[in-house]
Parts: C-alpha cells; structure tokens; sequence
C-alpha cells in the first residue's frame, strides 16, 4: 500500500545549502513574473500529445512525512570523506555545526593533525593559531587541486608571518624547464625567514607542469600565545590512527589522546585530528527503488538542463556531475561558486520547463572562474588554470612578487587558456576576456606579463 501523501508541491528541493537556496530563490523570482492558474493535468497532455503527467512521484522524509511533488531538485550536497567515522577524534569540517565542535575542541588544544590538502585544509592551517599543527598532504606541494608548485612556494611564507615584506616587482619571463622544489618536511614559525623565497627574492620562480569558512576564522589554541608553528608532512598519509591503549615512544615525555602514524615512517602525538580529505556526492538517500545514472565519481549525471536520468528530478551542485558536452575552456570542480551558479540554473531550467518555455545552457559554463581567498591572499582561476588536458602542448608565462602577487597564464598556439592570479593583480577581467576571446598574443610576447605595461588598459 502506497504512504499517504502529507501534501503535495509543484516544486520540491532537498538541500538547504548554496545550491539548495539559489534554486529556491531562482523558482520563486521567475514563477513571481507570471500569472500562474491551476488547470487539470488533462490540459496539458491536450496541449502536447507527448506528454503524460504522473501524479505518484513521492519523497519520503526521516520523520516518515511522504510529500508528493510534481518536479524535484535534489541539492544534498556533498558529505566529508573522513578518514574513520569510528573515532571520536578525529572531526571532519563540513557545515557551521562541525566547525563550531572544531572550535571547542582547539580551545584546549596543543597539537592538531590535518589530514588534506583542499580548500578547508588550506584555510584551517592559515586560521589556527596559538596551537602545534602537523599538516600531512599526499601531493608534492600543498593546494595541487587549485595552482602549481610555483604559487604554492610563494604562499608557503605566509604560514610563518602575517606581515610579509613590501617587495619591487620582478621582471616576467617566458619559461619551459622545471625547477625542483625543496620537499621533504618543513617548519614554520612566526617571523621565520624562508630559503627558497630568500634564494628567489626580485627573481621569477620558474616551475612547469562557506557558512563553515567564516566560522574558521580567528581560531585559537591552548599552547603556543606567541607564535604558530606548522610543521609540513608532503607526500605521505595516513597509515593508522593508534588509540590510547597502544604503547607508542613518547615525545618529550607528553602524553597525548592519540597518535597518527604516517606512511613516511613518522609518528605524531595530538589532541585531534582534522580530516579534510575532500567530499563524496551525497546520493545515498536516494538511491533505494531508484534506478538513477551515476557517473564515474559517484554524483547524479545531469544533463545540459540539469536533468537526472529519472523523471521531473533535477539535482545541482555538489550530488550531481555535469555529463553534457562541457565548453573546452570548463570543468567541474565541487566549488560553492559552481554550487550556486548550477542551483541558480537549476531553478531556471524548472521555471522554463513549467512556463514551457525553452533555456539555453548558461554562459557560466562556457568558462571555469572561481575567486576565493587563502593564507590571506585574493586568488582568482580561470579556465585551464593548471593547463588540464593539455599536456606538453603549451607554455606559461609567470610574475612573481614576493610577499605581493603571484601571476601565470598558460598559452597554447598563442591564445590564452588558463590563468592564476594570487594578490590584488586586478588582472581578472583583462584576462577572461582574453580567454573568451581566444585572441591571438603572439605579437605581445613576454610583453604580456611586462610589469612596466598596464595590461588590462592595453587590451580594454
């Protein structure tokens, strides 16, 4: 027997996040311009012999409520992947909720362990203070998902000092070899001065190749009043958390709640751990009785009207994956910038196809940007930031400024596909335009990144 319908929505989303909110908001600001008059389904089908209205689609609730629904926006979100949800101590930052319990905890807190190298990691690391804090990160430099080991080396100063030096511009170069970074472990301490950015001041370092981010600001620990000290772990992971009961060595005759083990052979004792590994599409909830198409990273497919395989469903941000034919210049990243601009699409493509009325695939997805900020700098990407996909098919042009701004374009065939900007650059609407227009820079040469050219008044 089929649950009794507390009630039922022409519209019904699921997800009370970014996407969630700009699909509600989008649906109610279109609908608003409308005059809306109820009609038996039978109008419709008349009006369209292809179409059939279905009236049994449902959602069922944990509180055992069952609406039913007309169409369906799903925007659950992503859920952290944490390293074990066995352990009491080990927290993984998602919503206000965890970054609030993260805060209580680090209020009594001497050393922490990080575990991740995405965005939260990034900010968590730069945010803590008065706290020990053992970064492990799998890759060979931190923040590999969003800019190179070169814009990575001239962030790291900022982990051992809030108030970098004023430095002179340096002189942009054209580059093709690659120039190794010094991996290994790192320590950073207030005021401490850096070799490699020593070793590269007033020269230009050549290498190839949300609700919870306010609550992490301003946060403090029990230990150290004076300074934070970081100590970097690259290229390993997590090989097992030790509980209490198992013997380790001790350190300094401290005695700790837990100690992590990594794969580079080293042990640390801590209070907690942060696990910020990154998210997985939250789609479990509705994959019983369904038949949705998943993609290869486990979100929803949706199509070019952020469709799901399955009738009158939608779905947009972080639970979905975007499997129409992308604009070579974008790529999904599970951003809050690319949650709202698929919620605000989202909301559209159900108010068109309600209004019956056609939707084209919105400019946003023409070109990937993404402004966020981390260790306190503006950073701005655009399209192929890291030159995906283009293998040895291209070059890069990079500025670097101590202390001041970080700047790399990547070129192909002479036109401009991608770029980073870290710093107040102001570059940020020359350069997309550049990439839109996909115009021909080889006449301007290293001029592009000439420090003595006001660019974006050159091409403006």
């Amino acid at each position: 027997m089929a649950d009794k319908k507390d009630k039922i929505f022409s519209f019904v989303v699921v997800g009370g996040g970014i996407a969630g909110v700009t699909c509600v908001e989008q649906v109610s600001k279109t609908l608003e311009e409308f005059d809306v008059k109820e009609r038996p389904s039978s109008f419709l089908e008349e009006k369209f012999p292809s179409l059939t209205v279905i009236h049994s689609a449902t959602l069922k609730t944990a509180d055992g409520h069952v609406y039913g629904y007309e169409k369906l926006c799903i925007c659950s979100g992503g859920r952290p992947k944490l390293l074990t949800h066995d352990n009491p101590n080990v927290l993984g930052i998602r919503d206000t909720d965890s970054a609030q319990e993260f805060q209580k905890r680090l209020a009594k807190a001497k050393r922490i362990v990080v575990v991740g190298n995405g965005g939260i990691a990034l900010e968590l690391v730069y945010e803590v203070e008065g706290c020990e804090v053992v970064w492990a990160v799998k890759d060979k430099a931190i923040g590999n998902s969003f800019f190179d080991a070169g814009a990575a080396q001239f962030l790291i100063p900022a982990l051992g000092t809030n108030k970098p030096e004023r430095a002179v511009p340096c002189k942009r170069s054209r580059y093709t070899t690659e120039e190794p970074a010094p991996w290994g472990t790192q320590v950073f301490t207030a005021g401490l001065c850096h070799t490699f950015m020593e070793k590269h001041n007033a020269t230009v370092v050549v290498l190839q190749r949300q609700a919870a981010r306010s609550a992490l600001i301003g946060m403090k620990g029990s230990f150290y009043k004076e300074q934070s000290r970081v100590l970097l772990e690259y290229e390993c992971e997590v090989e097992r958390i030790l509980p209490l009961e198992e013997p380790v060595q001790p350190e300094s005759g401290d005695s700790w709640p837990l100690h992590v083990q990594l794969t580079n052979g080293k042990t640390f004792g801590c209070d907690f751990v942060v696990s910020a590994t990154g998210v997985v599409p939250n789609t479990e909830p509705f994959l019983h009785g369904n038949t949705f198409a998943l993609a290869d990273d486990g979100g929803l497919q949706v199509n070019d009207h952020m469709m799901t395989s399955e009738p009158d469903v939608y779905a947009a941000g972080d639970v979905c994956t975007a499997c129409w034919e992308r604009s070579p210049l974008w790529h999904q990243m599970r951003l809050w910038t690319q949650a709202r601009q698929m919620g605000w699409y989202a909301g559209r493509c159900l108010a068109a196809q309600a209004l019956s009325e056609p939707i084209e695939l919105d400019f946003c997805f023409e070109l990937f940007t993404h402004i966020t900020k981390f260790f306190n700098y503006k950073v701005v990407l655009l399209g192929k930031f890291n030159a995906q996909g283009l293998g040895s098919d291209h070059e890069l042009l990079v500025r670097c400024t101590k202390d001041r701004e970080y700047v790399k374009v990547v070129l192909s065939g002479g036109r401009m596909l991608g770029a980073v900007l870290i710093g107040e650059t102001d570059l940020e609407e020359t350069f997309e335009n550049l990439i839109l227009n996909q115009m021909d820079l080889t006449p301007y040469g290293e001029d592009l990144l000439n420090p003595n050219i006001d660019i974006e008044d050159y091409f403006d």
